[in-house]
């Protein structure tokens, strides 16, 4: 199938006093339409700033080098207009925590409205706000008419997550990038969120990009998994592959790492590091579908 989004050698570095910090060092992957791939690693492996620089959301002091080619074009190339208009209607992000990305002092309702306002004009201000309503009951906010005036702080967590949800899917984006978005949730609330956009992925046939440093969550709705350590891909397979037939020693640390009911309590619950050879190597395919970093 061909591919929806295509990264090509991409590299991000920022500047700074204390020098120059690569982030992102030489990434590709793709993602086909009705796919999930998931880009999983600890914290400051690269899987947020890889997801800024798609949706071209970076500061713009960041160095960006390489192609993320969406269909036929290459994003990194467009102007910022042409790239404006295509943030929310091809590509859309649920970001971390929903109570920093929504406005705490406009009603959840108008922040969707506004949304689709921006890429589907003409529409009559009855017409949006019925859309927004829709937008809202697809994502099972109870009574979404009668709420479509309250402000993100009258929502439990969840609720605010759907609202980003619903406001990310509002113009029926072709790829959404989901950013850790059961963090800080419970299980149940966590269950319902995967649940949520796994029906609205398959209705839509949209291309999920799924970042997250929990691997049971990433089991649960993964088709693909990418594991990131220090701005590079280790290892990329499907889901089952991964699990079953780890193969590169970092991904087999995280999956140590998770805790069971046999875990020792006293020992810390965290990848052990690696040596540096073995996040230099080729990417080699060591089953159809199945790469891992080897040591040269």
């Amino acid at each position: 199938m061909q591919s929806l989004l295509r990264v090509d050698h991409l590299s991000i570095a920022f500047s700074s006093d204390a020098g120059r910090h690569t982030a992102v060092d030489d990434l590709s992957f793709s993602i086909a339409p009705g796919d999930t791939l998931a880009l999983v690693g600890e914290s400051g492996s690269g899987k947020s700033v890889t997801a800024l620089a798609i949706l071209r959301l970076l500061d713009p002091r960041a160095s960006v080098n390489g192609s993320i080619w969406f269909r036929e074009e290459d994003w990194l190339q467009l102007p910022e207009r042409d790239m404006t208009a295509r943030r929310g209607r091809d590509a859309a992000m649920v970001f971390q925590e929903p109570m920093t990305a929504l406005n705490p002092v406009m009603s959840i309702g108008k922040q969707i409205a506004e949304a689709i306002r921006i890429h589907q004009r003409g529409l009559s201000r009855a017409a949006v706000r019925q859309r927004a309503i829709e937008a809202l009951e697809s994502v099972s906010i109870p009574e979404p008419r009668l709420r479509f005036d309250d402000y993100p702080h009258q929502f439990s967590g969840g609720q605010r997550q759907r609202i980003m949800i619903a406001m990310a899917l509002v113009n029926q984006p072709s790829l959404l990038i989901a950013d850790e978005p059961t963090t800080a949730l419970d299980v149940t609330v966590q269950a319902q969120i995967l649940d949520l956009l796994r029906k609205l992925k398959e209705r839509s046939n949209a291309a999920l990009l799924f970042i997250s440093h929990d691997l049971s969550v990433v089991a649960q709705i993964a088709q693909r998994v990418a594991v990131m350590r220090k701005g590079k891909i280790v290892e990329m397979a499907t889901c089952a592959q991964l699990f079953r037939n780890p193969q590169h020693p970092y991904t087999r640390s995280l999956l140590a790492a998770v805790p069971t009911m046999h875990s020792d309590r006293n020992a810390p619950l965290a990848a052990t590091e690696i040596p540096t050879t073995l996040l230099e190597g080729p990417l080699v395919e060591i089953a159809t579908g199945h790469w891992a970093r080897a040591a040269e």
